[in-house]
């Protein structure tokens, strides 16, 4: 059959899709495919909205052998689906030839069978939503509280909790105490505080930081702070909200900002709000009182000692997030959880599992905040955020008037992946390119891009503790769209693995100063290169190369990997994925010939 049919189309090509990517309500999609054949009787656009009927449109043909239509996306925002098929006469009867995607994305192919075709993604989107332009430049720093810095005189810690440890020295690795079940039986701590973060504000202003996101600051029981105990007051081994008051205002005179991480999903079970270990009062509390005002908040199975819970850890009840209680006390009023600290100086909020939040909560945080001036919202979301199915409903979280971006955990494997020789650089380029595609642009180069978290392993260790491949990530990540955060610790070469060994205290006295030296080099580039901050994205490669190109009209950086261990010539065609033009070439005759070195990068700009 394919001898006798040429079919083309490829979503990233301007001839064959426009506009690119993702697409706005009540708006036109141009969709021209490429039909060569004898006899061709018909050629049909298939297309359904998310979960709805499949409509099947007759497409004319136009210049050339190209069959095309303008499709108006007049259902709503969401995800439509479509795929092609070319109905031809081949000797007196009529057959059916289906082109779909490639899940690699970019050009289509040729199927045979109906349970064979890939659907072509197009995301339909409310609204624009761009962030507020303090975000969009910004670059951030993220503080897990404990581990950076403590500012009392002699090191002396706020409030020591009952049933903890405290590390004889600040250079201990980090370590749990667990029993025969793997419950954690005592936290440990080294004592870092709000004062600590105030104190070290110039040196983050030296870095060039200029926005901070911190793990959770509520009180809690444990270290990582998850475990809310009481989401209108500070943990007092951090300090107090006066401390919290102080460090705002002393960042905002600093021309920084500071988001808050918001754990709404579930509390600690000794919180004041389920009180499993009576330490708010005997009858106070979900778990001890059925008459208790947090009662509905939670779900019983068998009260009071069986009820729903995180991941099935009892130390974590999960929360009805529709309870209407819950929404007010977390949003819906003046003195609800989200006004009080956005009105002590906030700047905007990473909600933790967004993905175990409604739609209608999200929303509503969302629509909270847009009470005030220029905040922003962020999700932890680890996958393609576009088409997230979570307890078996699509997430339209990203569609506009919710999150303004998410976590970009996939830059992140990306990254890896590329560097560790795990995939080739043709296939991080497309996966990103997909990613691309199917974001909102707004949301896209709103992302919160990481390259390592308190949910990962160290990037250094990842990396083999290798100085060139950490070069080259570092780049990647203040290059690529979005909002690149650095992980407490990542700027001076912290080590570890897994929780809880990526959570080691900061180095102070002992820092790797050319790790530092890198950071502070490609932080620089990004505030003095304007185009890598709203310019224009195309990813290209070779068999050996990875690239990454920015651009606005003639001015443009390209930033070119080599993650092999052997030295590279640019002596074959660069492969652009997207559209091609005058500043794809020029960067193209540019690298021709060129050496680059093997684990190491050719930097160009329009500048130079």
């Amino acid at each position: 059959m394919e001898r006798l049919v040429f079919i083309r189309f490829n979503p990233w090509k301007k001839s064959y899709k426009q506009p690119f990517g993702a697409a706005r309500v009540n708006s036109l999609v141009r969709l021209s495919i490429e039909v060569i054949a004898q006899e061709i009787a018909a050629v049909t656009l298939v297309i359904h909205k998310d979960f709805e009927e499949t409509t099947f449109i007759p497409m004319e043909k136009h210049e050339g052998d190209f069959y095309s239509y303008e499709y108006f996306l007049n259902q709503g925002p969401g995800l439509y689906y479509y795929h092609f098929e070319v109905e031809l006469h081949i000797d007196g009867q009529r057959q059916k030839v289906l082109f779909g995607a490639n899940q690699e994305g970019g050009e289509g192919q040729i199927q045979q069978l109906q349970s064979d075709v890939w659907d072509f993604q197009l995301t339909c989107y409310a609204q624009d939503d761009a962030a507020p332009q303090w975000y969009q430049e910004g670059i951030f720093y993220q503080i897990f509280p404990d581990r950076f810095y403590n500012a009392n005189p002699s090191g002396v810690l706020n409030q020591r909790k009952k049933n903890s440890f405290v590390y004889g020295t600040l250079e201990d690795e980090p370590l749990y105490i667990k029993n025969e079940k793997g419950e954690i039986l005592r936290w440990d701590f080294f004592g870092g505080n709000l004062k600590g973060i105030q104190a070290k504000i110039p040196y983050l202003k030296e870095l060039g930081v200029t926005g901070l996101y911190l793990n959770p600051i509520f009180e809690a029981a444990s270290n990582h702070r998850y475990d809310t105990a009481d989401f209108l007051a500070i943990d007092p081994m951090l300090g107090t909200e006066a401390d919290f008051i102080a460090l705002v205002e002393s960042l905002h005179r600093n021309d920084m900002r500071i988001i808050l991480d918001g754990v709404f999903s579930h509390v600690g079970q000794n919180s004041r709000y389920f009180n499993v270990d009576g330490r708010y009062g005997d009858d106070q509390g979900a778990y001890r009182n059925i008459r208790s005002p947090y009662y509905s908040w939670f779900q019983f199975i068998n009260y009071p000692e069986t009820y729903r819970s995180w991941w099935g850890i009892a130390d974590l009840p999960t929360i009805d997030k529709t309870n209407r209680s819950f929404q007010t006390f977390i949003y819906g009023g003046e003195d609800s959880v989200i006004s009080k600290w956005t009105r002590l100086g906030a700047d905007g909020w990473r909600l933790d599992v967004a993905d175990e939040l409604p739609e209608e909560f999200i929303r509503g945080i969302r629509e909270n905040l847009n009470q005030f001036s220029d905040k922003v919202l962020i999700g932890e979301v680890w996958e393609d955020a576009s088409n997230k199915i979570s307890y078996k409903e699509r997430r339209n979280y990203i569609l506009g008037n919710q999150l303004h971006g998410v976590m970009n955990y996939p830059l992140r494997e990306g990254v890896i992946a590329l560097l560790t020789s795990q995939a080739s650089p043709e296939k991080i380029a497309r996966s990103f390119t997909r990613l691309y595609e199917n974001y909102p642009k707004d949301i896209f180069f709103n992302n919160f891009n990481n390259i390592g978290t308190h949910d990962t392993e160290r990037i250094f260790s990842v990396l083999g503790e290798q100085i060139k491949k950490m070069d080259l990530a570092i780049g990647l990540l203040f290059l690529f769209p979005g909002v690149p955060c650095i992980y407490y610790g990542d700027e001076v070469g912290l080590t570890g693995g897994k929780d809880p060994e990526n959570r080691k205290f900061y180095p102070w006295n002992r820092e790797d100063r050319t790790i530092y030296d890198l950071y502070k080099k490609w932080i620089t580039i990004r505030q003095t290169t304007p185009t890598v901050i709203d310019g224009e994205l195309a990813f290209f490669y070779t068999d050996q190369l990875f690239g990454l190109l920015r651009y606005q009209q003639d001015q443009y950086v390209a930033l070119v990997l080599n993650p092999t261990s052997i030295p590279c010539l640019v002596s074959e065609t660069l492969t652009f994925l997207t559209e091609e033009n005058k500043v794809t070439n020029e960067i193209g005759q540019r690298l021709a010939n060129q050496t680059i070195a093997e684990n190491s990068y050719f930097l160009l700009s329009s500048q130079s």
